[in-house]
């Protein structure tokens, strides 16, 4: 009697074990790509699906878009200005079968390939273009990485550059720059303000004193040049 409720519960363990491990349910964002002897035989998913034990393995893959974070990278600008630049990524799976298979963590795959490529786009231009064309040096990011990791069964939906952060130094010089800027201008508007009112006062004096309506135009013409 006791031989068989071990024999039942050993029976019973052995069901369950085995369909804990042929049983897989997916859901509507996920997709399992499944190998059968190391082979790939297919994409399955989503909802229920059933795996031969040993014989049968499944990788899930979840579709649904990612996002990632690209570390703060070191970039000389055209004009040799050193800058820091991160970047947010946003991607998704659309070949489950080739994200698994052609490359072995797409993950970091895809990290590394954006931090070399915002390197490499920025690089090649000035300081002001980064700084007042970002729109753009997204879109041309976006569409290299794209072509690059379409391989890899990927698609990179969007690129956001976040931040371009200068050095101490650097903010320094700039600020030094504006300011020589700007008391040159105020230096401009002063001089033509005090040639306005040299043009107001000097060709009527010598208008006055010469009793001559013409010398008035004479005066203002060279005086007002």
């Amino acid at each position: 009697m006791i031989l068989d409720y071990l024999t039942y519960g050993t029976l019973a363990v052995v069901v369950v074990l085995f369909l804990s491990s042929a049983i897989r349910i997916l859901r509507e964002y996920e997709r399992g790509v499944v190998f059968t002897l190391g082979r790939f035989t297919g994409v399955k998913g989503p909802g229920f699906i059933i795996l031969i034990p040993v014989v049968q393995q499944m990788v899930k893959v979840d579709l649904r878009v990612m996002v990632q974070v690209v570390p703060p990278q070191d970039v000389i600008s055209r004009d040799n200005v050193s800058v820091k630049v991160n970047a947010v990524l946003y991607f998704r799976i659309i070949d489950p079968e080739r994200a698994i298979i052609k490359v072995s963590d797409y993950m970091a795959a895809t990290s590394q390939l954006a931090q070399t490529t915002l390197r490499s786009v920025l690089g090649k231009h000035e300081l002001d273009e980064m700084l007042a064309e970002r729109d753009r040096l997204n879109a041309d990011v976006q569409e290299i990485l794209d072509q690059q990791t379409d391989v890899w069964g990927i698609k990179v939906t969007t690129v956001e550059i976040k931040d371009i952060d200068l050095n101490e130094t650097m903010v320094r010089a700039i600020a030094k720059q504006a300011e020589a800027e700007r008391l040159r201008r105020a230096k401009v508007i002063k001089r033509a303000a005090s040639r306005r009112e040299a043009c107001r006062g000097r060709p009527n004096a010598r208008a006055g004193a010469a009793g001559d309506a013409a010398a008035l135009f004479r005066g203002a013409a060279r005086h007002c040049r």
